[in-house]
This record gives structure tokens, sequence and C-alpha cells, in this order.
């Protein structure tokens, strides 16, 4: 049988061009599921979040920019016939590097590197965002399937494992621990379960299912047809139920689907692996067959249409003269547009002042009666102030806050919820905790009119710079008084579901 031979640099090309579209482009099925789930969420504050999430994704896709600043930790499945026989003196795994490499410092659309090399001591990022995570399984077959994926860091830190008794329920655990992750993996997005196996192999499991096509909508409307279906619905019925919502902002849509898939396993054992995937859900599907490169079509942009961010009634805060007098009529809820000069620091940046202070040092700039952004943005192209740029989890800030609260910060914006004691000490020094939507980084990036560096640009794109922005639309979500919208929201929106 004569082999399919497939050249290396046709399968770098491939995997360039396809990180380059999934940066770019949210999934058809994703963006079908989302614009429904925008037409009948009840809740202003959820509605909108995702609206803002859609208008983002159609600037994006015009502007062929990042619909996300956090452009992806690369994780490839790789179906390799064994027919197959690839022209190349680099393995699989190495030319799939070199496609990342290519990819992520690509001139026309250069994607943000977030990859450390060394996870453990110095941590100093690639720069290229390289290694990917490969995985390779033969097949019998003439080609060679590549299933990509860019998975952001907030989505993947929420990944979840454990080893359950035989008898007991899958669909509570699953419960239990979506209620518990929070809004850092930014939903809306899709809960995908792995069961059986080993440990690793149900994180696999669950992983791979993530990038399965959304149905939903069609299982909801056919009925199930098997066990497992009726376990989809099941989990995609209680889970909203629980009222968490776009951003954790309390409503109807917390997942747009649920995915499982399972796998046979020892009699002793029910391992069970939960991955979430974020609003920016990018991956895609690609065969090669040895007559040259793969590329992936352009979408069908016509479900992006225009949406306006409706500034009416909404409150206009000056940056550049906020004091903490002003900030105790804001409530938990309530939107801001900010215009102002505001700092951007995140991890590493945070670190870095706490080891200054902690020598006795000053700062080399001050934090008084300042905002600060936790942002990592993308590089900027051609006439760009700064390329996309939304919020990070600001939960990973909560062991930094009351140092920087020390040092006369007036309020902080990032996403997703902050834990009861942060909480608690922003509102006894008088602060504030406000959220961007994560999912809409180049819709926030259109409010920031000039960006200057500041200190730490050793460390690249957790350098603190800062931006000069103009009508930056924010959620205060934790108030002078201590009231979270996190908890509030959810509360309000919470229903009762019968298993």
């Amino acid at each position: 049988m004569t082999p399919t031979v497939i050249s290396g640099a046709d399968i770098i090309e491939t995997v360039r061009a396809a990180l380059q579209y999934i940066a770019v482009y949210h999934a058809p099925d994703y963006l079908r599921h989302l614009i429904a789930a925008h037409a009948r969420e009840e809740s202003p504050a959820a509605r909108d979040a995702i609206g803002q999430i859609l208008e983002s994704a159609r600037l994006a896709a015009l502007g062929t920019r990042p619909i996300c600043q956090d452009t992806g930790m690369i994780t490839v499945f790789a179906r390799l016939g064994q027919s197959v026989l690839i022209d190349s003196d680099l393995s699989l795994a190495a030319l799939v590097d070199e496609g990342v490499r290519r990819a992520y410092l690509d001139a026309g659309n250069p994607l943000r590197a977030s990859i450390v090399a060394d996870p453990l001591f110095a941590r100093r990022n690639t720069r290229d965002n390289t290694p990917a995570i490969t995985h390779i399984e033969t097949t019998p077959g003439h080609r060679l399937e590549l299933l990509i994926a860019a998975k952001g860091g907030g989505s993947e830190n929420k990944a979840r494992y454990t080893m359950l008794n035989p008898a007991a329920s899958v669909a509570d655990w699953v419960l239990q621990t979506v209620e518990g992750l929070g809004a850092g993996w930014c939903p809306p997005g899709v809960i995908a379960i792995g069961v059986g196996g080993s440990a690793e192999k149900a994180m696999l499991l669950a992983k791979r299912a993530l990038m399965e096509e959304i149905d939903m909508t069609d299982l909801l409307a056919r009925g199930p047809a098997s066990r497992a279906e009726e376990f989809r619905i099941d989990l995609y019925t209680r889970i909203n139920a629980l009222g968490i919502g776009a951003q954790g902002l309390g409503g109807l849509t917390t997942v747009v689907d649920v995915k499982l898939a399972t796998y046979p396993t020892h009699a002793a054992s029910l391992p069970v692996a939960l991955m979430p995937q974020c609003a920016a859900n990018r991956h895609a599907k690609i065969t090669l067959r040895g007559d040259g490169p793969a590329y992936l079509a352009p979408p069908d942009l016509s479900l992006l249409t225009p949406r306006g961010i409706a500034a009416e009634g909404l409150r206009r805060v000056n940056l550049d003269t906020l004091s903490r007098a002003e900030m105790a009529g804001w409530r938990a809820g309530e939107r801001l547009l900010l215009s102002g000069r505001m700092l951007t620091a995140r991890d590493a940046a945070h670190r870095r002042m706490a080891e200054i202070l902690a020598r006795g040092e000053a700062l080399p700039f001050s934090l008084r009666d300042r905002v600060v952004y936790y942002v990592g943005p993308v590089d900027p192209v051609g006439a760009e102030v700064v390329g996309p740029a939304g919020p990070t989890t600001a939960t990973r800030m909560d062991g930094y806050t009351q140092m920087v609260l020390d040092q006369g910060l007036l309020a902080m914006i990032g996403k997703a919820e902050r834990g009861a004691d942060t909480v608690a000490r922003i509102a006894a020094a008088g602060a504030c905790y406000l959220i961007a939507v994560g999912g809409a980084a180049v819709l926030v990036a259109q409010a920031i009119r000039g960006a200057r560096p500041v200190a730490f640009e050793d460390l690249g794109m957790e350098a603190v710079r800062e931006f000069d922005v103009v009508d930056m639309p924010v959620t205060v979500a934790v108030d002078g008084r201590g009231q979270s919208v996190h908890r509030e929201g959810p509360a309000r929106w919470r229903r009762t579901v019968q298993p």
C-alpha cells in the first residue's frame, strides 16, 4: 500500500493558519447559541454582558484581531493515519510547535505569549507561546487529523477532577463543583464531563469533549435518545438554574451546552473530570491528506449584527479626580463609564511590588488615589494604541489586596468574584472593585486612547502601564459597603429544579 506523504512544511503552515483563524473568529455553533441566550436573557446585567461579548466578536472578526487578550495555551489532539509518512526531520510535536511559534509571532496579527518555561521557579515567558500540549493517536487511514484548541488560563484554571465512590452521583458532584467555580472561567460557555478510564484518561476525555459541536438547542427540540443525552439535558437545566449567569452577574444562562464522554474503568473506580470552556471557545478541526496545507474557510459574519452599548443613564466617572467620597455613592451592580488615566498590573507585577516593599523600598510609581486594571494586553498593530485588552481573573490578586490598599489604591478592575476576606478589606478601606466583561477584549480596547510603559518592562505583557481611557464600560462588583454583585446576582436568579 502506497503511503500518503505529508510534508512537515504543510503541517507547520496548517497549524499556523488554524491558530490565526481561531484567535479571530468565534465558532459559528457557539455564536448561534450565544445569540439565542442573549434574546431570552431577562437579567439586565447578564444581557448587557452577553451583548458586549457579541459586539466584541463582531469587531474582532472585522478587524482580524484576537477575540480575547488571553490567546490561550495550545492543545492539539492529532490522529495520525498509519499509512501516513511525514516528510520531515522534525517530530510531529516539533512541527506543531513551529506552527504555534509562527502563528504567535505573526507581524500582521501578533498573539499574546502566555507560556512560561519553568512552571515552578523562574516562570520566564517563552515569548512565542511554545511548547504546545500535543497528544498523538495512531489510527488506520491515509490522513492526519488535527483538533486544535487555544484555551485561556481563566477557564483552564477551573478544571477539576475527583475519584468518586462508584455509587455516588456524578451529576450532584458536577452541580456542586460548578457552583463553587465562581465566574473566573468566563461564562456563558460549555461544561464537559469525562467519566471513566483512569485519572489522566478522564481529564483527556473532558478536554476533547469541549470541542464537540454545540447541539443543545437541537437536543432539547427533539428530546433525548439515550441515557447520556438525558444526563446532558439534566445537567444543562440544573446548572443554568443555579442563576450564576453571564460573567457571574446572575441570569438565566450559565452554560450553552454540557458535553459528556465516557470510557470503561475499574470496578472499584469512578474517575470524573470537569472542564469548563470560556466565552472565547477557540477550536477547529482540520485534515491533511498530502495535497498541501489545509485552510479553514472564512465564516459567515451575517450572524454578527452591530450591537451598540447603550450609555444612557450610566454614571460617567473621571478617574483623574476620583475620590473615596465619590465612590461611596456607587452601588454593586451599577454600570459606569470610566475616562481618564489608570494603571495596569497583574500577577507578576503584584509579586514584584511585594518584593520591593518587603525590602523597605519605595515603588517606582505611586498607587495613591489610582485605579489599577488587571490586564495583560495583546501587542498593538498598525495605528492601535494597544491590542485587545480584556480583564484577567481578579481572585489571583486577592493575596496582594491589603498591600495595594495600604498604598492608597482607590479601586481595582478585573473579572470574576473576590474572596470574602478580600471583599471585607475593600469595604473597610472605602475602596471598590469593578469588573469589565471577560470575552469583550476588542470592545474594551477601543476605549483605550493612550498607553505608555511605567515599570517592570521585562515582564512583557505583565508590565505596568498607564492607560488613558474614554468611556470604558465597567460594572461595580464590590461597593464601599461590602455588597458583592457576584453574591447577590446569582442569589436573585437562582431557581429550584427537581433532578
